[in-house]
């Protein structure tokens, strides 16, 4: 039987989900998932198991030779470091853990923004891979001096695929030590904040091979994909075009672009990544986003489907009630030690509808706030592509056009994450990158003028707060 399925993993902060899908047509032909553990830090050990399940539960190794390839995109920045036998010395810590904001601002004072920008075009945060290992190696340097090599939550699941380790451009983007414009490392920065020089994965283009799928999935005709981060999983799912924005909300809250050319932002806020076809992905994101309406949700004692029912039958502006919605710090703005904060409450506003509303509204204005800052940057913003478990929100959709200003588009539900891996295991497996289309479920315009009380409202608000 021939090789006429490709398959893309998406391993994310929640689960790991595995998506098989046709090679001529990308038509999902089986899927399955497993979840993850909650929390900012984790054994990567148990990514390697939820994949094993959710493999099985996609029914893969039944599939045996009629997989051609297989790629993984997973959540980026996280730090997995691992002694000679390949066992961690520490948790994997996540993209959300914010331990090492103080590392990160030593890092940026020890340099300056413009330092870091012109070496490896990000300025430090805390979510990014090096002041992770800094953080490791100012408060456990037993474990610090036990690591051999260090690699991102993708790169270590093409190690349990391949039996090497091996990363992409996309994914080396986001550990602050790897230069997107000279295409290499930059040990320098590892010596002076870490200590030492771990060995690292090596850097593969979008199209090359990580090597040949282990017997023990199933079969050793297939090719592993170099891999790739979860947002540049997403843009190549979607097939992204310059003046296109994805908007996806999940976990956290990501606006990116596609880019011939970089963006130079020395305030740090969008970050200079790559993407997943040789191109650029800038980048901004949030820390909070889907998880603030299910806090709402448990704040007003109702489910999210309640929680939208009340959101749609309120006030379009929340009655005038703003919320700052820096549940768990935050990072865009550069926030991590801020808290939630709900402006203008009054005894006439503080209706459950209201608050609602005014929790779907605080995930957009985060947003919208990213926007605007990547269109300041002169990265065009004509169209909105939103996805992610948070879009599935019937308020969220109808008042998100109005809120950004500009048309937003609802693509049909799909896992365009690990559709994305997918299409570049076909990539590899093929040695040409499909075209598979996209079809969109739902299109919005912006509506009223409410969108601009709004956001001047919470701009307000969060000037007053925080001060920009």
């Amino acid at each position: 039987m021939s090789a006429d399925l490709v398959v893309g993993i998406d391993s994310s902060t929640q689960s790991c989900k595995v998506v098989a899908v046709d090679l001529a047509t990308g038509a999902q032909v089986s899927t399955g998932s497993a979840a993850h553990p909650d929390g900012t830090s984790v054994d990567p050990h148990l990514w390697t198991s939820a994949l094993e399940k959710a493999w099985a539960a996609a029914g893969i190794p039944a599939l045996g030779e009629r997989v051609a390839g297989v790629a993984v995109a997973a959540q980026q920045h996280g730090m997995v470091g691992v002694d000679e036998a390949n066992e961690p010395v520490h948790d994997a810590l996540l993209w959300n853990d914010v331990r090492s904001a103080e590392e990160a601002a030593a890092m940026v004072a020890a340099l300056g923004a413009e330092t870091w920008v012109d070496t490896v075009n990000v300025v430090p945060v805390a979510s990014f891979t090096l002041t992770k290992l800094a953080w490791l190696a100012r408060h456990h340097p037993a474990a610090a001096a036990r690591l051999k090599t260090v690699g991102l939550p993708h790169d270590w699941l093409n190690l349990q695929l391949s039996g090497a380790w091996s990363t992409d451009r996309s994914d080396a983007t986001g550990t602050a030590y790897f230069d997107p414009l000279a295409n290499e490392y930059r040990p320098e920065l590892l010596e002076q904040f870490f200590g030492a020089v771990p060995s690292l994965p090596p850097v593969l283009a979008p199209e090359a091979s990580a090597g040949k799928l282990l017997p023990r999935w199933g079969s050793s005709a297939a090719v592993v994909g170099a891999g790739m981060g979860d947002n540049a999983g997403a843009a190549l799912g979607l097939e992204l075009e310059p003046g296109e924005i994805v908007v996806s909300i999940g976990t956290s809250g990501t606006v990116f672009a596609v880019s011939e050319t970089p963006v130079r932002d020395v305030s740090g806020e969008a970050a200079g990544f790559a993407d997943a076809t040789g191109r650029h992905l800038p980048l901004l994101a949030t820390i909070n986003a889907a998880r603030v309406m299910v806090a709402g949700a448990a704040m007003l004692n109702v489910d999210l489907a309640e929680l939208d029912r009340l959101a749609l039958a309120a006030a379009p502006d929340a009655g005038g009630l703003t919320l700052l919605p820096y549940l768990d710090g935050e990072r865009t703005p550069n926030l991590p030690e801020a808290t939630g904060t709900i402006v203008g409450l009054t005894r006439a506003n503080m209706t459950p509808g209201n608050v609602a509303r005014a929790s779907v509204l605080a995930v957009l204005n985060s947003l919208a706030d990213a926007l605007a800052s990547m269109a300041a940057l002169g990265v065009p913003v004509e169209r909105v592509l939103l996805i992610g478990g948070g879009a599935k929100s019937r308020a969220l959709r109808e008042a998100a056009a109005t809120v950004f200003g500009v048309p937003v588009e609802v693509p049909e539900p799909r896992e365009y994450v690990a559709l994305g891996a997918a299409r570049q295991a076909a990539w590899v497996a093929t040695g040409k990158l499909p075209s598979w289309g996209r079809r969109i479920e739902e299109s919005f315009t912006p509506d009223g003028a409410w969108g601009a009380t709004v956001r001047e409202r919470y701009i307000a608000a969060r000037k007053a707060v925080y001060g920009r």
